[in-house]
C-alpha cells in the first residue's frame, strides 16, 4: 500500500468531496462543516485513525464555523496537527508568503447557494454582497495562507462566473474570487469550468475548480506546465481531463434498486402506517457500477449482509401518481391538466444517448421522476447519482421545505436546514473528488519523489 497522503476539508458537507479524496488515498486530518446534520453524517462515515486514535472521536480536529479558524483558534488547529506528525512554517514567516508546510492538500467548497441560478431564486431581493456565506471564500484564502499546504481546491458552482455583487451593478464575484487567491504568495493557479459528466458521474453538473499548487511542487514536476495556458487549469496539468465515454446510464446505476412491489403499492395507495420503504436488495447486482456501490462497507461499519438503508418512498397522492404514469408512458409530457407555472419535473431517462448525463442533482428530489416508477426518487438513489456507496450513511432529517431549506436572507434569516436530499446535492460528487485526487497524488508522487512526507 502505497503511503496515505493528508488533507484538510474545509466547508465539508456531507463528505463527498473528502470520500473521493480517500479513494485516491488522501487521510482527512481536520474537517470544517457549519450545519450539524452535514456534520453529523460525515463523521458518521470516518473510520480511520489519526495520530492512532478514531478521527471521528477527535473534537480539537474539527470546527463548525470557518469564522473561528483565525488568531489563537487557527494557531490551535496548526499545533493540533503538528501534534500528529505535521509540520508548518512559523506564523512570521507564512505571514510574508514563505515556508513550506507537509500538509498535502486543502480543499473546499464554500456555500454556493447564493451564487447559483437555482439558489438564486431562493436568496428574494438581497444583493449577493449582503449574504454571508458569500463572502467565505476569504476565510479559506486566509487559512491557506497560514498552513501553506502542496495543493489546495476551491470548488464551487457555474454561477460563481457571472454572478454579480449587486442586483444594480456590473461588478462580478468570480474577478474577486480567482484576484485573492492568486493573491496567496508561492502558488501558481489555474481554474477550469469542468462537467462531472465528464469524469465518470452520472450527471451534467458543472463546476468551477480552481487549482494552487506550491511552488516548490511545480518545480519538482513534469506533469504541470505553467506555460500552457494562463487559465486552463485542464490544458496546464493542473486538473485531470475529462474522458465522457465511462459515464453509466442509469438504469445500470439504479437498477438493481427497483422494487417490484412498489409498483403496486403506488398504483393502490395503499401505503403501510409507517415507513414506506424496501429494506433489502430486490435482485443482485448485474453491472459493474452496481457492484462498486454495493461493495461491503469498511470495517468499522457493523450492517448486516443485503440491508438497504435510505431506500424509502414518498406517499404520493393518486392524482400525482397517475400524473407520474403518464409521463413515463410519454416520453416525460406532462398531461395538460396537470401542468403549472412552478418549475417542471422531469422523467429520467434510463440511458443517456449520445450527449451524454442531461441532470443534475440538487436539493430537491421533486425534480426528476423515476424512469420506470410512477415516483420521485429516494435518499439511496439520490446519492447513487453522485456516486455515494450503499454503506454511506445519511443523518437527519429525509426531506424539508419551504424557509427551513430555503431560509430568508430578506428577513435576516441564513440559516437552513440540511436534510439528507440537501446533503446529497449539495455535495462534490464523489467520482469527480477521486478523478481529481488520483491526478493530485501522481503530481504530489513525482514533486516529492522518495521523500514522501
Amino acid at each position: 500500500m502505497k503511503p496515505q497522503m493528508t488533507m484538510v476539508d474545509l466547508f465539508a458537507g456531507c463528505g463527498g468531496l473528502s470520500l473521493g479524496m480517500e479513494n485516491a488515498g488522501f487521510t482527512p486530518v481536520f474537517v470544517n462543516e457549519l450545519n450539524e446534520h452535514a456534520m453529523a453524517t460525515y463523521l458518521a462515515n470516518r473510520h480511520h485513525l489519526v495520530g492512532g486514535k478514531p478521527f471521528a472521536e477527535q473534537t480539537h480536529l474539527r470546527c463548525n464555523d470557518a469564522h473561528e479558524l483565525q488568531g489563537d483558534r487557527l494557531q490551535g488547529m496548526v499545533a493540533d496537527l503538528e501534534a500528529i506528525g505535521l509540520s508548518f512554517p512559523p506564523e512570521h514567516l507564512s505571514g510574508k508568503g514563505k515556508g513550506a508546510s507537509t500538509l498535502d492538500l486543502l480543499a473546499g467548497g464554500p456555500p454556493c447557494q447564493g451564487y447559483s441560478g437555482i439558489g438564486h431564486r431562493r436568496s428574494y431581493s438581497v444583493d449577493k454582497k449582503d449574504l454571508p456565506s458569500n463572502q467565505l471564500y476569504q476565510r479559506m484564502a486566509a487559512i491557506i495562507r497560514r498552513l501553506r499546504p502542496r495543493v489546495f481546491l476551491f470548488e464551487n458552482v457555474r454561477g460563481l462566473l457571472t454572478s454579480k455583487w449587486t442586483r444594480d451593478g456590473e461588478h462580478r464575484i468570480w474577478d474577486d474570487v480567482l484576484a485573492e487567491f492568486r493573491s496567496i504568495s508561492g502558488y501558481e493557479v489555474r481554474w477550469s469550468l469542468v462537467r462531472a459528466g465528464d469524469y465518470g458521474v452520472p450527471q451534467n453538473r458543472p463546476r468551477v475548480l480552481l487549482v494552487g499548487i506550491r511552488a516548490d511542487i511545480v518545480a519538482a514536476t513534469d506533469l504541470v506546465d505553467v506555460t500552457a495556458d494562463p487559465e486552463d487549469a485542464v490544458k496546464c496539468g493542473f486538473l485531470p481531463p475529462g474522458e465522457p465515454s465511462d459515464c453509466p446510464d442509469l438504469v445500470d446505476l439504479l437498477g438493481d434498486l427497483v422494487d417490484p412491489a412498489i409498483a403496486n403499492v403506488l398504483a393502490n395507495g395503499d401505503y403501510p402506517s409507517g415507513k414506506f420503504a424496501t429494506t433489502s436488495y430486490p435482485s443482485p447486482p448485474t453491472t459493474w457500477i452496481q457492484k462498486q456501490l454495493r461493495a461491503p462497507a469498511p470495517a468499522a461499519e457493523h450492517r448486516s449482509r443485503g440491508e438497504l438503508t435510505d431506500h424509502e418512498y414518498s406517499k404520493h397522492a393518486p392524482n400525482i401518481v397517475a400524473k407520474f404514469k403518464h409521463m413515463i408512458a410519454n416520453g416525460g409530457q406532462i398531461p395538460e391538466h396537470a401542468r403549472t407555472k412552478k418549475f417542471a419535473q422531469k422523467v429520467l431517462p434510463k440511458r443517456w444517448g449520445n450527449r451524454g448525463p442531461s441532470i443534475t442533482a440538487t436539493s430537491m428530489p421533486d425534480d426528476y421522476v423515476h424512469f420506470s416508477q410512477p415516483r420521485t426518487l429516494t435518499v439511496r438513489e439520490w446519492a447513487r447519482l453522485q456516486l455515494f456507496p450503499d454503506w454511506y450513511r445519511f443523518e437527519g432529517k429525509r426531506t424539508t421545505g419551504g424557509l427551513r431549506r430555503a431560509g430568508n436572507p430578506r428577513e435576516g434569516i441564513f440559516d437552513r436546514e440540511v436534510p439528507k436530499y440537501t446533503q446529497i446535492g449539495n455535495a462534490v460528487p464523489v467520482g469527480l473528488a477521486e478523478r481529481v485526487g488520483k491526478h493530485f497524488r501522481r503530481i504530489l508522487e513525482e514533486a516529492l519523489g522518495d521523500a514522501g512526507q
